[in-house]
């Protein structure tokens, strides 16, 4: 499975989920949905969406009478918070929970389980018609979707720009 920037595949569910293989051999994800997935946590992550569980100093008074909230936020982060949005929109709200609870705040299958009430495997079901969902909104279905896309530019086949402008 192909990494992103700051992505630790120890603490990743989904990692440990891709990895484990079906009766006939086959993975239970495919390479598309465990990168799906990841996507979404990235996302998650860089839209700074996980609370806080501690005492945040940045939310000090930074003028006279004014905090920091949301008109803060990097242009990135919110870039990243309406990707998410956009996803979570995709996918519907009857696969988005279990999505969030396992790729973005990294819950066990078994936790989400016992948290929903849910019978044994049920989430692990969930999960996998979510992340399929997932997948395709983010265009990763196809073997092509995976490799490293071409350049793209507007001049011609055969244009090569110059150094010196001329």
């Amino acid at each position: 499975m192909a990494a992103f920037a700051g992505y630790n595949p120890n603490e990743s569910p989904l990692a440990r989920l891709a990895q484990r293989r079906g009766k006939g051999g086959e993975p239970f994800l495919a390479e598309a949905e465990a990168l799906a997935g990841e996507r979404l946590r990235v996302d998650f992550t860089r839209g700074q969406l996980m609370p806080g569980v501690t005492q945040r100093w940045d939310a000090q008074l930074r003028e006279k009478g004014r905090r920091c909230g949301a008109g803060d936020l990097s242009d990135s982060a919110i870039d990243a918070r309406q990707r998410v949005n956009a996803a979570i929109k995709a996918v519907g709200p009857e696969l988005a929970g279990v999505l969030v609870d396992i790729c973005c705040f990294l819950k066990g299958l078994e936790t989400v389980e016992r948290e929903r009430q849910w019978p044994a495997r049920s989430a692990k079901l969930l999960l996998k018609a979510g992340l399929g969902v997932l997948a395709r909104h983010y265009g990763l279905v196809g073997t092509d979707r995976l490799r490293p896309s071409r350049i793209r530019q507007w001049g011609t086949e055969d244009y090569r720009p110059s150094i010196d402008g001329g």
